[in-house]
């Protein structure tokens, strides 16, 4: 019978902490009846955000196409939205239970593309993007291309989202870490990009690239635009290709910052010698569709017999799911100003976004004003990464087993997302209903005052 010492090494030493021991044992308490509030992972859905009317319409319509010969369709769906799906039906040809092309619907692709020419009033191609199940899937790809031999490395964020240090380890690549500057908004330090290179070569790596997480995951901090100029000059002066994480950019909370993609930036400084993997989902943003697995990876700077084994790799995996895929669709060509269905939409859409901004500062300025947390409010993404002061010899998981024990709050332990040597963090989303968030705080202010006091 197969054991664990069947099991590959690089499997053993993966790690991804977002569903780690302390959820599985959050799940246990659950079936016994406890009451658990889950923090721990971005899963608006599951957290009680309801999904868009428009997207759940025109999916209806697609994926059992004979509702549009029902006479009584035009009393039901808008106007708008029955032309939509009856151009979808047009364009899919073969429905949404056959595959696709490898890179995905061709009318899809396109949309995305003029999607980030407004966006970033540039060039983009439908030929350079790739559909894909979730942003995870694209990040896949490249770094499975990249990783060629185990001194190949890739430098990440600390903290990061762990999906990277998983991948790193599962392709058997060198994980090259960078520290974000926590007393500094977590903004990137180009002292610290070029110490933890130098640290790389000097054990012998070959750091290929450098992931960028922009909103970031978990800190919620929003790159300006000299941060990403810096960082583009850095990945040329090095030979590093660039993956941009961008999945977060809908959600941006402080009227002072902006989302600034690394495409437009680098189109701004005419740069055409740096690859660049962009990554963005439907997971995130006002959407939350997390369970359709819809995602694009967008290339830019990468020669054509490169290009060639990317769509190699994508085509092993033959297509991303066709649901998903008209998802993407519609969120980068949502209604327009006009359309019978604009009002509710931008109703549901903004409503989703202003909730995440109140519920953003409720958790951060609350866990702020516990004695022995510090906590900056997020600018951005899903997520608090509060600082916490612990007693000797505790670690941040036996903080986060404790607080879900005591209170049935499951956050996640900053260990698994790293974090400086000698400091101590949680990641907490604040995605539940904001009666919730308000438990949250109250539950953390008084078991983190017994915790500390033991």
């Amino acid at each position: 019978m197969l054991g664990l010492k069947d099991v590959s090494n690089r499997v053993l030493e993966a790690r991804y902490a977002v569903r780690g021991p302390i959820v599985r044992r959050a799940q246990e308490l659950q079936k016994r009846g406890k009451e658990i509030i889950w923090c721990n992972i971005g899963n608006p859905q599951a957290l009680k955000q309801e999904p868009l009317t428009y997207i759940r319409q025109i999916l209806s319509l697609v994926e059992y196409p004979d509702l549009l010969n029902d006479k009584h369709v035009d009393e039901i769906f808008p106007s708008d939205v029955i032309e939509k799906a009856r151009f979808i039906i047009a364009h899919s040809k073969h429905g949404l239970g056959a595959y696709t092309v490898s890179q995905g619907f061709e009318f899809v692709r396109d949309a995305v593309s003029k999607f980030i020419t407004k966006r970033d009033d540039i060039t983009a191609r439908a030929e350079d993007i790739y559909l894909t199940d979730g942003a995870s899937q694209g990040a896949q790809f490249v770094l499975s291309m990249l990783i060629a031999n185990p001194n190949d490395g890739v430098m990440i964020p600390i903290p990061q989202y762990p999906l990277y240090s998983a991948l790193i380890s599962l392709l058997g690549g060198k994980q090259v870490n960078y520290f974000l500057d926590e007393d500094n908004d977590w903004q990137l330090s180009q002292a610290s990009l070029e110490q933890s290179i130098k640290d790389a070569k000097q054990k012998g790596i070959n750091t290929k690239a450098i992931v960028v997480i922009n909103p970031g995951n978990p800190t919620g901090a929003v790159l300006d635009h000299e941060n990403i100029e810096m960082i583009i000059e850095f990945a040329r002066e090095h030979n590093l290709s660039i993956i941009a994480d961008e999945v977060y950019q809908e959600n941006i909370y402080d009227n002072e910052k902006k989302f600034i993609s690394f495409a437009k930036v680098m189109c701004e400084l005419d740069v055409r010698d740096v690859s660049l993997f962009s990554l963005h989902s439907a997971s995130k943003g006002y959407l939350g569709e997390c369970g359709q697995r819809a995602g694009y990876l967008e290339v830019r700077n990468i020669p054509t017999n490169v290009n060639n084994e990317l769509l190699k790799l994508r085509s092993i995996g033959l297509c991303s799911n066709a649901a998903g895929q008209i998802i993407l669709y519609l969120m980068v060509n949502p209604p327009k100003k006009g359309d019978e269905s604009y009002e509710l939409f931008t109703k549901e859409k903004s409503g989703i976004l202003n909730s995440l901004k109140r519920k953003a500062h409720l958790l951060s300025k609350g866990l702020d004003s516990v004695d022995g947390i510090e906590c900056k409010t997020p600018s951005g993404a899903m997520y608090v990464f509060p600082r916490i002061d612990l007693p000797d010899k505790k670690t941040d998981s036996d903080y986060c087993l404790s607080l879900l024990e005591s209170t049935g709050v499951c956050v996640v332990p900053g260990s698994g997302f790293g974090q400086l040597p000698g400091t101590w963090h949680f990641r907490a989303t604040f995605l539940p209903p904001e009666d919730q968030i308000k438990q949250v705080v109250e539950k953390i202010e008084d078991f983190h005052t017994k915790y500390t006091n033991v």
